[in-house]
């Protein structure tokens, strides 16, 4: 019987951040969109590249690194849609 392996591959060019509030997740999702990758969450999570995080702290913008991104958060989500038969 072979074990069971639970194995987390992190990408660490992106890293998981978190805003101290609202206004200011605004504020840099405003300032990062056009200029840098990222993702964000309901939870208030954010995945930026490294490459931001400079930027950020140079705008003022307050912010809590969390740790590397997961391979899911890392990755697009992709959704097959199927032609509909009646």
């Amino acid at each position: 019987m072979f074990a069971r392996l639970n194995i987390i591959i992190y990408y660490y060019d992106m890293v998981r951040i978190r805003f101290a509030d609202s206004a200011s997740e605004r504020r840099a999702l405003g300032f990062l969109a056009g200029r840098f990758s990222l993702n964000t969450w309901k939870t208030g999570e954010t995945v930026v590249s490294e490459g931001a995080l400079p930027f950020l702290a140079l705008e003022g913008i307050s912010f809590v690194v969390e740790g590397p991104a997961t391979y899911e958060q890392n990755v697009p989500r992709y959704e097959i849609l199927l032609p509909l038969r009646f």
